[in-house]
């Protein structure tokens, strides 16, 4: 989902990388669903970048099933 919104909004890669000071390389493995466990911080960091509710970005057993 990630990736969906931030080509939506023609954000590259490394610019997500400098709105979020997150690693690029983490980014494009959570964005490859390689990360399940993501902390508060982070989905908070990439939601702000991405201008999304920080809910959207939730992703629960619940929803997966």
């Amino acid at each position: 989902m990630i990736r969906g919104i931030r080509v939506g909004r023609r954000l590259t890669l490394p610019a997500l990388e400098a709105e979020t000071r997150l690693n690029r390389g983490y980014l494009s493995r959570l964005e490859r669903g390689l990360i399940q466990d993501v902390g508060h911080d982070q989905v908070l960091r990439i939601a702000e970048a991405l201008d999304v509710p920080e809910d959207l970005l939730i992703v629960t057993e619940e929803s997966t099933q």
